[in-house]
């Protein structure tokens, strides 16, 4: 079976950094990475600002010291999928997205995310749950 396992180059739009348009609760997100860290909190006040922020990597930034809401481990991974299914609903992403075709998708990285991804630094080993190319690969399916 082939096997994406980098979201970098040519693959670099299946990360959650690559722009792309998510609209949620009246409010535009210029990348999934700025509507989930938005989602991270039900104040529209700071999910406006969050949209406003320059780039994803500042965003992700960003997310790690706000407060989070109390119900986020039992919410995240539908908000990443609901970012996912808007993300993919452009013409453009929707076809390199079946373009993939049946290649299992892994979110490899080294940065130490083991939910979201699978990191192959020599502490990890390369186990992670690879919830977003689960995810990922969820949205395909949908929209083959």
């Amino acid at each position: 079976m082939k096997m994406i396992s980098s979201f970098t180059d040519n693959h670099r739009f299946l990360s959650n950094f690559y722009p792309c348009v998510i609209a949620y609760d009246g409010i535009t997100y210029p990348s999934n990475e700025h509507y989930y860290v938005a989602m991270k909190t039900t104040d529209p006040v700071l999910r406006k600002k969050i949209s406003e922020v320059t780039t994803a990597g500042k965003v992700k930034r960003f997310g790690r010291d706000m407060e989070i809401r109390a119900d986020w481990e039992d919410v995240r991974l539908q908000v990443m999928l609901y970012g996912l299914r808007q993300k993919f609903s452009d013409p453009v992403l929707n076809k390199m997205l079946k373009d993939t075709g049946d290649a299992q998708l892994i979110e490899g990285n080294s940065w130490h995310d083991n939910f979201f991804g699978s990191c192959g630094c020599s502490s990890c080993g390369d186990v992670g749950d690879n919830h977003l190319g689960r995810l990922l690969m969820q949205v395909r399916s949908e929209l083959c």
